[in-house]
């Protein structure tokens, strides 16, 4: 049975596309190593991961676990996210001290308590749109995109009907004081590579 086939074949079972269908069929497909995989709005996006993406990711779970245990952040690991069809890989997520995971084993997007994005330049549309709007309508308090291209980071905060509210943006190499938000911390940027 070719993928074409067995696609057809579940979606004619269930009779709807659901976000557990997607991501079965793309388990069945030969994706290479290190290439990052998530569905936004119904759309899949694969990207490779590059170092400087890693690098800045590292260094952000690094400083994030002066505030959070290990078992409480998460990078490119599946959370499904309010909107149509939205599957999410975030490069960073950190979880409420309250979170629980659900009956399989995924994170709730209603622990979210932060979430980085490190942009790509295939996939910078979605990190600045689609999921910006995704993550302010699931309440995440924290919304971070890290530009190595730019140079710059936005931070964006206090989510309010769909949208948020406050956004800061500061060049590589200055601190950002998220002290008065739920992370309550300064992250450095000094160590973040540009592309």
């Amino acid at each position: 049975m070719t993928v074409l086939e067995d696609r057809i074949e579940m979606a004619d079972v269930s009779g709807e596309l659901t976000l557990d269908v997607m991501f079965e069929w793309l388990e069945k497909l030969p994706i290479p190593e290190g290439t990052k995989v998530e569905i936004v709005g119904g759309n899949v996006f694969m990207s490779p991961q590059r170092q400087t993406h890693f690098e800045i990711i590292y260094g952000i779970l690094e400083q994030l676990r002066d505030r959070y245990p290990l078992k409480r952040l998460a990078s490119d690991v599946r959370i499904d996210f309010p909107g149509h069809l939205n599957g999410f890989a975030c490069d960073v997520a950190a979880m409420a001290e309250r979170s629980v995971k659900d009956g399989q084993g995924r994170w709730r997007y209603q622990d979210v308590e932060f979430v980085a994005e490190v942009i790509s330049k295939d996939t910078a549309g979605n990190d600045y749109g689609p999921k910006k709007t995704a993550y302010a309508t699931a309440g995440v308090p924290v919304y971070l995109i890290v530009d190595p291209y730019q140079g710059r980071c936005h931070v964006h905060t206090d989510p309010k009907d769909g949208e948020y509210v406050v956004e800061m943006t500061a060049l590589f190499g200055k601190d950002l004081d998220l002290s008065r938000t739920v992370v309550n911390l300064t992250l450095k940027t000094d160590e973040f590579p540009r592309d």
